[in-house]
């Protein structure tokens, strides 16, 4: 009788253990059954124009083993729960249910990510125009809806009310006001970067009111990273934003260059023809706006010079591009007023020695000073 019994221990114990393994291994079938299934649904995604089935593949593949491995959890817990007693696993479906959560939240935050990379990369290969902080700011504020639903959802599966937690959130929403002030108040700065859009990624922005000046590199829900001439960092609190002026200059028609020129006194009568020649060029120069009429005018008799200005933009907003057409247009310039036997004049001075004085140095043998500097102006 006592061998009968222990038979049957036997046997049910051995049924207990193939049915864990059993569910164990379907586990692991499953899992690896979705890594290929995923791996050539990725393959024939890639081969199709539409980079959404691309967007959804990419996606689904960690938060679906996820799932695989929370319900077999869940089985096992089961098979677990019948054989040692109710009284030592418990909340079996409360960690099936958050679990569940969790992966579908994964799977929406994931989608929503690449389906932002995917949006900016088909705009940037077709050469579209796409305001990118517009675009990162409604990323984020769908995934932090998406984060507050599922919290919510959490809360209730465990137990808590959601109403008790609403307002419990409203009365203590004061006190955490206060005691967060700063940590808000950039919060609702960086909301309002995003709404207003003063500058946007990748823009070279300027405050003449505080020592900030670089291109923005990150606009964060807290502060603003900007990176200067010299590459180093600045993070700037969006809250500074609402109570100083900002000049963007990414966003100008063009750059101005505005110069003034100076030639000899002695090259006065060609000054109008200078004038001419560098008008048309600038009229007919390709980097030079030509919807804002270049001004090249006489302006000034200097001490040593008869000045020129030159008023004009250059057609692109990029530095280093307008630096680069500067630099041709005054060295045309230069030639220009070569071309015409003229040269730039810089400061000089002449002395006037009177007869009497002359002629005594020249009893002395002395010869007479003729002036200091090269005397080109006279």
């Amino acid at each position: 009788m006592n061998m009968i019994n222990e038979w049957i221990s036997l046997l049910d114990t051995s049924s207990w253990v193939i049915k864990t393994l059993s569910v164990v291994g379907v586990v692991l079938f499953l899992t690896l059954l979705s890594r290929v299934l995923i791996k050539r649904t990725m393959i024939k995604a890639n081969k199709t124009a539409n980079p959404w089935d691309n967007v959804l593949v990419t996606s689904i593949g960690p938060p679906a083993r996820l799932m695989v491995w929370v319900i077999g959890f869940a089985v096992l817990a089961d098979l677990i729960q019948k054989e040692v007693g109710h009284h030592y696993v418990v909340y079996i479906d409360i960690v099936r249910q958050i679990g569940i959560i969790v992966a579908i939240t994964w799977f929406l935050i994931r989608f929503i990510n690449q389906f932002q990379h995917a949006l900016v990369h088909k705009k940037r290969s077709k050469s579209e125009s796409l305001d990118h902080t517009a675009v990162e700011a409604i990323a984020k504020l769908v995934k932090l809806s998406v984060m507050m639903v599922s919290t919510l959802v959490v809360l209730q599966s465990v137990g808590i009310s959601i109403a008790g937690v609403l307002t419990f959130g409203g009365v203590g929403g004061i006190a955490i006001g206060f005691a967060a002030k700063d940590l808000l108040s950039n919060f609702f700065g960086g909301l309002m970067l995003y709404l207003d859009r003063p500058f946007s990624v990748g823009d070279w922005i300027h405050s003449p009111d505080r020592d900030i000046e670089g291109s923005v590199e990150k606009i964060g829900w807290r502060m603003t990273l900007i990176r200067g001439f010299d590459s180093q960092p600045m993070y700037v609190p969006n809250s500074v934003f609402s109570t100083i002026g900002i000049k963007n200059g990414s966003r100008r028609k063009g750059r101005q260059i505005y110069e003034t020129i100076g030639i000899r006194y002695d090259d006065a009568a060609v000054m109008d023809n200078i004038i001419g020649d560098v008008s048309t060029y600038l009229a007919d120069h390709h980097g030079i706006d030509s919807s804002q009429t270049p001004v090249v005018n006489f302006t000034n008799f200097a001490a040593s010079s008869l000045d020129f200005f030159v008023y004009c933009f250059t057609v692109t907003p990029n530095w280093a591009e307008y630096h680069k057409v500067k630099q041709e247009v005054l060295l045309q310039i230069l030639s220009i007023i070569e071309s015409h036997g003229a040269e730039c004049a810089f400061p000089t001075s002449t002395l006037h020695v009177s007869s009497d004085s002359a002629s005594d140095l020249l009893s002395k043998g002395e010869k007479i000073p003729s002036g200091t500097g090269d005397g080109k102006n006279g």
